[in-house]
């Protein structure tokens, strides 16, 4: 098993039904948790990728009626390299 992680920012806050579309998701085969935080109107999706793709959960999400707006980087901001500066002779 090959455990991912997505995160998908979305727009308009998901209505009742939304929410309990998004509840029936983690009754797919592959999906293992999904966590949604309405402050920051993110939702995450644990997954087994042996079993699903990106793609497919992106569906899973777009079907329930979730206004998915755009995928959030899970990875911090990385600093920039530091560029030597010329050796003086």
């Amino acid at each position: 098993m090959t455990q991912l992680d997505v995160m998908y920012r979305y727009d308009a806050a998901p209505a009742e039904a939304t929410m309990m579309a998004m509840g029936r998701v983690r009754e797919v085969y592959g999906v293992r948790r999904v966590t949604c935080d309405e402050t920051a109107k993110t939702v995450r999706v644990e997954y087994d990728a042996t079993r699903l793709t990106e793609a497919i959960v992106h569906q899973l999400l777009r079907r329930t009626g979730l206004d998915v707006v755009e995928r959030v980087s899970l990875l911090p901001p990385q600093p920039e390299p530091e560029v030597a500066a010329p050796a003086a002779s």
